[in-house]
């Protein structure tokens, strides 16, 4: 069953090539959604797939180089909307 994922993640995650570097990592999984940046200094991630990928995609990120960066996830999971196509960068 697809599922959605929606994260916020606190830390130094601007400015060190966050959004560019989760969208290499998700060239590695069968995710859609996307990551952009929020005025407060937080990175907003949604991204739809398969639990178990999503699951390990959320690791992926944690074991790449960026976390170093994260402090903080704040993590919710809904049912996926089917709505994204392709995993992208939102400026």
């Amino acid at each position: 069953m697809r599922k959605r994922v929606h994260v916020f993640y606190t830390g130094r995650v601007q400015g060190v090539g966050f959004r560019y570097t989760a969208r290499e990592v998700a060239c590695g999984f069968e995710v859609t959604g996307f990551v952009r940046n929020l005025p407060d200094g937080r990175v907003e991630m949604v991204a739809e797939a398969e639990e178990p990928e999503a699951q390990a995609f959320l690791q992926g990120l944690r074991d790449s180089q960026l976390g170093n960066y994260i402090r903080g996830e704040d993590v919710t999971w809904q049912p996926a909307s089917g709505e994204f196509k392709r995993f992208e960068v939102q400026k």
